[in-house]
């Protein structure tokens, strides 16, 4: 969990190899973005990594796709012990990891990151809450780590059960949402919860500290770049866009990943006084692929009107009505009087019959999405 003295450039162009060396981070936007339908091509051709064997194999884990990840025998290999570390965890620790051990990694993460701090883990994984409280009480467990609502249930079962487990003081967790309300509620028992992001294919990526929840601090050992959904180019600073991660690690570098997320540079100052670089939480997802009459709309088409159009700064796809009486609009933000004719082009990329409207530049939303289905559901 030690911090790399070398620059995160150095660090980048020590994976990227002689003939890819860059003058600088913002030269990973001239790189291809790779995206899990890609990955999960490459893997089926050349199994089960797409051709690229990691140094230090330990494991190989399976997710929905199916898509391959590996473990590497090295410590806290998926880098989740930092977070670990900045909200509390120590040796003194006895952790109750509440995430799956079989197929997909999440157990195998946090069991990594406990480890990497000198804790105790007991390794529960996601079974019934009976049992869960009856192991906590009899292990002395200080540490819950799962999903953010898993911790609830379990606490209303040692209720029940008369079993008190007052001595959880931490909550790590993870893929699932976590609410104001229930983030106050486990701290009115005394237990501190922070949460973090990550994925599979890429470990940690950002994370809350103690005293920072004002959105979560980038981890140290990967790049974070925003982009237009669909594309590879950076959004403005502080705007929603696709989550694409480069991770820095010589054993398992992952060069331009996209995780399939909507996420944003946090722009505002955080009250503790944290000063390293901020994403917001989850804002949804970047595959907004949508299937019309037969045929789909992806954001990478957006992307390209915007390109092809004379004064057009954005565009948004917006798809609404049902059945037969489907209605697709296409609308353009236009610096100019708005008085081309982009049918053509329109037509050209879409291949559909389109309604198109120009408005103002700063009228569409800056929420990550191009193409938006508003369609009836039957």
């Amino acid at each position: 969990m030690g911090r790399s003295k070398m620059s995160k450039l150095d660090r980048l162009n020590a994976v990227l190899g002689a003939d890819q060396q860059l003058d600088s981070l913002e030269g990973l936007a001239n790189l291809p973005v790779t995206r899990k339908d890609e990955l999960l091509e490459a893997q089926r051709d050349n199994p089960p990594f797409g051709g690229h064997r990691p140094n230090r194999l330990s494991h190989i884990f399976q997710s929905p796709g199916p898509i391959y990840e590996p473990g590497l025998a090295t410590e806290d290999f998926w880098r989740f012990g930092r977070f670990a570390k900045e909200v509390g965890l120590s040796e003194t620790d006895v952790v109750l990891n509440t995430f799956a051990y079989h197929f997909t990694p999440a157990g195998a993460m946090f069991e990594a990151a406990a480890r990497a701090n000198g804790a105790v883990v007991v390794p529960t994984g996601p079974g019934s809450s009976r049992q869960q409280v009856e192991v906590a009480a009899a292990t002395g467990v200080t540490a819950y780590v799962g999903t953010p609502d898993f911790l609830q249930i379990i606490l209303d079962r040692a209720a029940e059960s008369n079993t008190p487990l007052p001595l959880i003081k931490f909550a790590f967790v993870s893929a699932g949402p976590l609410f104001p309300a229930m983030r106050q509620a486990y701290e009115d028992r005394g237990i501190l919860c922070r949460q973090c992001y990550g994925t599979a294919d890429v470990g940690l990526i950002a994370y809350e500290t103690a005293a920072c929840t004002n959105g979560m601090v980038i981890d140290e050992d990967v790049i974070v770049e925003i982009v237009s959904p669909g594309t590879g180019t950076p959004v403005p600073h502080g705007e929603i866009g696709e989550v694409v991660v480069t991770v820095l690690n010589p054993d398992h570098p992952m060069i331009r990943f996209s995780v399939g997320d909507l996420s944003a540079f946090a722009t505002d100052e955080d009250p503790s006084g944290e000063t390293r670089a901020r994403i917001v939480g989850w804002r949804g997802r970047a595959d907004q692929a949508t299937k019309v009459k037969g045929m789909f709309i992806r954001p990478e088409q957006v992307s390209k009107l915007v390109a092809d159009c004379a004064d057009v700064s954005r565009a948004r796809v917006e798809v609404t009505g049902s059945g037969m009486s489907e209605q697709i609009e296409v609308m353009l933000e236009c610096s100019g009087e708005g008085s081309q004719d982009y049918s053509a082009i329109v037509q050209d990329i879409l291949k559909l019959r389109s309604k198109i409207t120009t408005v103002e530049v700063g009228s569409l939303p800056r929420d990550g999405i191009l193409v938006s289905d508003l369609r009836e559901v039957p």
